[in-house]
């Protein structure tokens, strides 16, 4: 890292990993926090290229009257085609990289924070000097998430987890882990990697 370069901090998760509570911790501790998901989604809905990127690819029915993003009409066409997910990946991901990147200079922090759910299946991963990944046992992400998302059946949980990285390769692939399971405390695991990150943007 260049001294006085603002350090550039990935965190992510598998789904109901706990990754948007952690950022929170952090957010609460003074540290910008970045949500690509929710930016992504801005993105799409806001962004004039981006969606006349979208209508040319998926068609005008991508956007309802009053301009907003047809999420069940993309769902269907995009979540069971790899070859339609990557599409829409390759138009999303470089308009939320190019938000990042100007949201990045307006930040007084040593270091902010990215929170993305794919940042290793991306790549954009790369782009950042460290990672944290948040870590949980698959029963208790699969609890989580019914809890939270009663919509959702086991089976389309199960879907969205398949097209993540296992936990166990994310943790290989992090520079550090938050374990988040229900004997462990999060605060303080919080705590050692921001004050590991204050003395390293100190250097």
């Amino acid at each position: 890292m260049i001294k006085g370069k603002k350090m550039l901090i990935g965190i992510t998760g598998g789904i109901g990993s706990g990754k948007s509570t952690v950022a929170k911790i952090f957010n609460i501790l003074g540290i910008p926090v970045y949500s690509a998901d929710d930016r992504a989604k801005w993105l799409m809905a806001n962004d004039p290229d981006l969606k006349g990127q979208i209508i040319s690819n998926f068609g005008e029915e991508s956007y309802i009257e009053d301009g907003s993003l047809n999420r069940s009409y993309l769902a269907s066409r995009v979540f069971n085609d790899e070859e339609k997910v990557s599409m829409i990946n390759s138009l999303v991901h470089p308009a939320v990289k190019k938000d990042f990147e100007k949201w990045v200079p307006k930040q007084n922090s040593p270091y902010v924070l990215k929170e993305a759910a794919l940042l290793f299946e991306t790549g954009s991963y790369q782009d950042l000097d460290k990672i944290i990944n948040v870590s949980a046992p698959l029963k208790i992400r699969i609890n989580r998430i019914m809890l939270r998302d009663p919509q959702r059946s086991e089976n389309q949980i199960n879907d969205i987890i398949n097209k993540q990285l296992p936990d166990e390769e994310k943790n290989l692939k992090a520079d550090f882990v938050i374990k988040n399971s229900d004997n462990r405390l999060l605060i303080p695991q919080v705590m050692q990697i921001h004050n590991e990150l204050l003395n390293s943007s100190k250097l």
